[in-house]
């Protein structure tokens, strides 16, 4: 089964308004998220933000990927598998 995914394009961005954005769309899927029901994906040339980001995420208790392509992060969050 794929799980539904949700894209942001952040970039042009610059911290913290690319940490509070994904924040403020975790939140509001939080429960979508921890039932890994849906992944969210962040696209973001802020390279500060691949720090940040997956920091609030673990702390969360979510899962968080970081992949670099060119001059793009892609920052994936998901539910863990417990």
């Amino acid at each position: 089964m794929n799980t539904p995914t949700c894209e942001f394009d952040l970039r042009g961005q610059v911290c913290p308004s690319t940490l509070l954005t994904a924040l403020r769309e975790i939140n509001l899927r939080q429960s979508e998220l921890k039932e890994r029901r849906i992944v969210l994906i962040f696209l973001t040339d802020n390279r500060h933000a691949t720090v940040t980001v997956p920091q609030a995420v673990i702390n969360m208790g979510l899962h968080c990927e970081v992949v670099k392509t060119d001059n793009t992060y892609q920052i994936t969050v998901e539910g863990n598998n417990d």
